[in-house]
């Protein structure tokens, strides 16, 4: 892969990430109002089947927004990883490192979830098609485990986002220092003539 592959592949999938940071944060929000208005003072929710089938419905569109990003995941957190090395030591934020490893774990998470799922799915019959129970409960079983690991990357993956910001501003700047004002010059702007 070329350098101007590998930049137009990274630039892909930040823009994927992005993507997917948006929708999980509607998701979300669709989530919590949904639980808001169908759960009692206690937080039980009024009606359990209809409340367990829409945090499934949540469970499984965020696995479908996070799928776009999923196979570059790993690349993503290397990419990041070796940005930080590469940042100076004032642009660094102290969370972006815990971040970055938040999102690494997550993603080992999400793959393990994930090999098994398709694991499970190769011992079906081929009679077992989505739509069908012993499909579908162990896909929802998946999204249900995966929906911690997911949510940290719509929490942390911003992080990602920010260090290649970072690291692009770095490097853009001047080598130089800015020129400092001549001596004897008053510091003050001078007054416009009229």
């Amino acid at each position: 892969m070329t350098n101007a592959d590998f930049h137009s592949r990274h630039q892909h999938l930040l823009d994927q990430l992005a993507l997917y940071l948006r929708e999980a944060e509607q998701i979300l929000a669709a989530w919590d109002t949904y639980s808001d208005e169908h759960t009692g003072p206690d937080g039980w929710p009024h009606d359990e089947g209809a409340y367990g089938f829409r945090q499934a419905q949540r469970d499984a569109d965020t696995w479908r927004s996070f799928n776009r990003v999923r196979s570059g995941a790993d690349d993503l957190v290397a990419t990041a990883e070796a940005q930080l090395q590469r940042l100076p030591e004032r642009s660094v934020h102290h969370r972006w490192v815990w971040q970055i490893g938040a999102l690494r774990t997550a993603q080992e998470r999400i793959g393990s979830l994930q090999s098994e799922w398709l694991a499970l799915r190769a011992t079906l019959p081929q009679s077992v098609r989505p739509g069908v129970e012993e499909y579908d409960g162990p896909l929802a079983g998946r999204n249900a485990e995966a929906w911690h690991y997911l949510d940290e990357w719509s929490l942390h993956g911003q992080a990602v986002l920010d260090i290649h910001n970072a690291l692009r501003r770095s490097q853009s700047r001047p080598a130089t220092a800015p020129v400092a004002a001549l001596p004897g010059r008053d510091s003050v702007p001078a007054k416009p003539r009229r």
